[in-house]
């Protein structure tokens, strides 16, 4: 569910005292492990390393993200990719034909050179 309108969005304190008075250009990379905050527009243009419970993901906070929270764009799970043979045919066939394209685009490339 989301937050009450009458107690507005929840954004950490530590969070808000770390790039106050700081420029986005020479801040760097500000650590948190505030997932739940919510992206104010006064940390436009800043960067986060958000913990994901493994690592600090690096997050440049633009103005389409004002109103998420920083743990959406730091995810906790990894997918590696659905297996088995079909899938391996498969990838096996894409990468041939960029090659094949590579190839087309290259002799495309020298022929004009030969004339």
């Amino acid at each position: 569910m989301a937050r009450s309108l009458k107690k507005g969005p929840y954004i950490e304190e530590r969070l808000l005292s770390k790039i106050s008075g700081k420029k986005p250009a020479t801040a760097g990379v500000i650590k948190t492990w505030s997932r739940r905050s919510v992206i104010s527009p006064e940390m436009l243009g800043f960067t986060f390393g958000v913990h994901n419970g493994r690592v600090h993901t690096e997050v440049l906070v633009t103005e389409d993200m004002v109103g998420h929270h920083l743990g959406e764009f730091s995810p906790t799970r990894k997918f590696v990719r659905h297996g088995g043979k079909m899938q391996k045919e498969i990838e096996l066939k894409a990468k041939e034909a960029e090659v094949a394209a590579a190839k087309s685009a290259k002799e495309a490339a020298s022929a004009p050179a030969k004339k």
